[in-house]
């Protein structure tokens, strides 16, 4: 009967010490690139386990979480959707407040990365921001559940009720941002975003405007409906898609504050004034919004409190404590882009 390989088989055939071998099937910066490929291709030749029980007698926790950003496709990699800086930002202040590191990464949906990270001892547990397509992101989550990885995401309650989800409440988001609109007197309000099971975030949005249009008994209109992801360009676009249908609109929101950007610069190509000829809200309240000309108004998710909730729910989920998702309220901001002149207003 063969043996199974060990680390010092790898070491010996590499040259290295068995802590470089260890740090290399780590993907340890620690060790050079080249360094890391010839060792992790000796251990695939030699068919070499990580025995993840010796490895936790070796060091019970790695004291790093790990934080996984899904974005949707888009033909410029380098943008970065800035909601998700702003809970970057949010999270890596919560993580070091706990005494523990963050390791960063960004993510295609196609990659495994569903077994990348507490499976090999990189990570305590993980941090899920972001997703693309819901539909593919959910089988994901299901391979997670089997492997029993700590896990926390962010967003939209998934329908795996084991799953531990943090979220701004994006129903009530899409109530009061519809309800403010509907205070201007406008009725029909386009909505930009997708509102299907692939973008749960956006479909919630859309449920709860199209509720706050069922309470003053106005029906919303599929027909000025159009899909968008979010970044300006899909929102740019959508907006002329909307345009060119026809059907008359008084007032759009937009299922993200990118979305509502890229809708403005539309309507300004097809010389529509907003807010004097169109008003405009956002979702998210990024740093650009109150910038954007007309300034945005917009649905405000607390980033700061996110953060903070999500580290320490995660946290509580290793340590194997009672935790249940949790939903944050939402309030309403707003600015130019729904007319007003005075100074910012806040709505709770």
């Amino acid at each position: 009967m063969t043996s199974k390989a060990t680390s010092i088989d790898i070491a010996y055939k590499a040259g290295v010490s068995q802590s470089t071998v260890s740090r290399a099937l780590r993907n340890s910066p620690l060790v050079n690139l080249e360094t890391r490929q010839r060792i992790q291709a000796i251990a695939k030749e030699l068919n070499y386990k990580v025995d993840k029980n010796a490895s936790n007698l070796r060091t019970q926790n790695s004291y790093t979480l790990a934080l996984l950003i899904c974005e949707d496709p888009t033909n410029d990699e380098s943008l970065i959707n800035p909601f998700f800086l702003s809970m970057l930002g949010s999270i890596t202040r919560a993580t070091a407040q706990q005494g523990y590191d963050l390791l960063v990464s960004f993510q295609q949906l196609s990659s495994d990365w569903h077994a990348d990270y507490e499976d090999s001892n990189k990570a305590d547990g993980i941090i899920l921001l972001g997703y693309g397509d819901y539909v593919d992101y959910g089988h994901k989550l299901q391979k997670l559940l089997e492997q029993n990885t700590h896990f926390v995401i962010w967003g939209a309650e998934p329908n795996h009720k084991e799953v531990l989800s943090i979220g701004c409440d994006n129903h009530q988001g899409g109530v009061i941002a519809t309800e403010h609109i509907i205070s201007l007197n406008k009725q029909n309000i386009a909505f930009l975003g997708d509102a299907s099971e692939h973008s749960p975030e956006f479909r919630d949005r859309y449920l709860g405007h199209v509720d706050a249009l069922k309470k003053v008994a106005i029906k919303a209109n599929k027909n000025i409906q159009f899909d968008a992801i979010s970044t300006e360009s899909s929102g740019f676009d959508a907006a002329i898609n909307l345009l060119d249908s026809g059907h008359p609109f008084e007032a759009i929101f937009a299922a993200s504050d990118l979305i509502a950007i890229g809708a403005i610069r539309a309507l300004k190509q097809r010389g529509v004034r907003v807010p004097e000829d169109i008003v405009v809200v956002g979702y998210d309240d990024i740093p650009v919004a109150s910038f954007a000309n007309p300034a945005l108004t917009t649905v405000r998710q607390n980033t700061k409190l996110a953060g903070e909730i999500l580290v320490e729910s995660l946290l509580k989920l290793i340590r194997g404590k009672e935790v249940a998702p949790q939903l944050i309220p939402t309030n309403l901001v707003v600015r130019q882009s729904c007319g007003t002149t005075e100074q910012e207003q806040e709505q709770s």
